[in-house]
C-alpha cells in the first residue's frame, strides 16, 4: 500500500463533475489498484475514490486515475508532505460473527431459497481480493455471486461490486451477476445495489432455521 499525505486539489469527471479545492489530504493506493482520497474526518468513507480495474499515471505534480467506464480522477499535488509504501501481506479477511456464518451455511445448503433451480458451485469462492460468500448457478446455468451480511449496508454492496469486477474477468464465469443478502438491507444500500445492477434479498434467520415458513422475499 502507498500512503501519501499532500496538499492537493482533486477533480472528478464521469457521470457528473466534482471538485475538491486545495487542502491537506490522505491519498491511499492499494495493491489491487484502488485509489482513495481521505480528509481528516468523515469516518471510513473517502471524499473520492476509484475501484479497480483502473489505471494510475503519476507525473510531476499530477496523478491521473482512469477506468474502463471513462471516469477520470485528476489529483493535482501542490506539496507532498509524506510518501511511503508498505507491504501488508495477505489479509485473512473479516471473521464472520455466528449469525452471519450460520446464514451462509444455511443458504449454501438450501440454494433454492435464493432462486428456484439454483445450485451451489462453492462456498467462499476465491478472488484476488478475497472470497465471495457463495458462487451459485441459476436455473439457466448463469453464474451468480452472493454476498451475505447480518446487516446490509453500503460497504457490503461495495464489497460485492469489487468481487464482481474480478469474477467477470474470468471467461469461464462471465457474465456474473450479484445478489446482496442480509437480515435487513438499509435503504441506502438498496439504492446503491439497484444502481450497480445488483439484486438484494432480505432473509429471516429464524425462518431459515425452520422455526417458521422458509419463504423469503426477493425485491
Amino acid at each position: 500500500m502507498r500512503v501519501v499525505i499532500a496538499r492537493c486539489s482533486v477533480d472528478y469527471q464521469g457521470r457528473l463533475s466534482a471538485h475538491l479545492p486545495l487542502a491537506t489530504r490522505l491519498i491511499m493506493v492499494k495493491a489491487d489498484g484502488c485509489v482513495a482520497i481521505h480528509a481528516d474526518g468523515g469516518a471510513y468513507k473517502p471524499l473520492n475514490w476509484m475501484n479497480a480495474p483502473n489505471r494510475l499515471v503519476t507525473e510531476e505534480g499530477v496523478w491521473t486515475v482512469t477506468n474502463p467506464k471513462g471516469e477520470v480522477i485528476r489529483i493535482t499535488l501542490d506539496e507532498v508532505i509524506s510518501d511511503s509504501s508498505w507491504e501488508l501481506g495477505v489479509d485473512p479477511g473479516l471473521q464472520k460473527d455466528g449469525v452471519e456464518a450460520h446464514l451462509q451455511e444455511l443458504l449454501a445448503a438450501n440454494c433454492d431459497h435464493l432462486g428456484e433451480g439454483w445450485r451451489l458451485v462453492r462456498r467462499e469462492y476465491p478472488t484476488d481480493i478475497g472470497p465471495v460468500d457463495l458462487l451459485c448457478r441459476d436455473a439457466d446455468g448463469a453464474a451468480v455471486a452472493v454476498e451475505i451480511k447480518r446487516r446490509g449496508e453500503i460497504d457490503g454492496v461495495e464489497q460485492l461490486t469489487r468481487y464482481l469486477e474480478f469474477l467477470n474477468r474470468d471467461p469461464m464465469l462471465r457474465p456474473v451477476r450479484g445478489v446482496f443478502v442480509a437480515q435487513q438491507v438499509k435503504p441506502q444500500a438498496r439504492v446503491l445495489a439497484s444502481d450497480r445492477g445488483i439484486a438484494w434479498l432480505e432473509v429471516d434467520y429464524d425462518e431459515l432455521r425452520g422455526i417458521e415458513s422458509t419463504e423469503l422475499r426477493l425485491f
